[in-house]
């Protein structure tokens, strides 16, 4: 990791409590980071390489047409995992409700794309990760504490 790399994660993960990133990165960060990911196939984010991003697609389930979020994910075996509280913001994102209409969705980590299943998260996987994604991005529990809510997925391969 880069000396430069290491502030730019160190200011990020300082900023990232403030609601004002959290409009910022919504409105600008998210639609900027998902061209970003798309045009270099998954080699840069703006998050960078200590903060795993895929781009997660689903079904929309009122318009049925493909909708694509960047999120931030942490492993569980061959599971992923990852959490949405909308940045802290008061309304839900949608990409949850489409999930739960429409559990097939596609993943793209580094390029590659595979077919999995969302679901909700048990307690127990709830228990295990949710610290782990705290550590990588420490404004996940200043988004839950904003916005009093907070939807963990997990995201299982698709039988071939």
């Amino acid at each position: 990791m880069t000396e430069m790399y290491r502030w730019y994660l160190w200011g990020t993960r300082k900023i990232g409590h403030y609601r004002w990133f959290a409009v910022l990165m919504k409105h600008v960060g998210t639609p900027a980071d998902r061209a970003l990911i798309r045009a270099s196939r998954g080699r840069l984010s703006i998050s960078g390489p200590q903060l795993p991003t895929m781009l997660l697609t689903t079904r929309g389930r009122k318009s049925g047409k493909d909708r694509t979020v960047p999120l931030h994910y942490v492993r569980d075996g061959e599971n992923l995992v990852a959490a949405c509280e909308n940045f802290g913001l008061e309304t839900a994102s949608s990409w949850p409700k489409n999930l739960l209409a429409h559990p097939t969705a596609r993943v793209e980590i580094g390029g590659r794309n595979a077919t999995y299943v969302g679901r909700p998260a048990s307690a127990a996987e709830i228990d295990r990760n949710m610290p782990r994604l705290v550590t990588m991005w420490p404004a996940h529990d200043t988004y839950l504490e904003r916005s009093g809510f907070r939807q963990v997925f997990v995201f299982e391969p698709a039988a071939r």
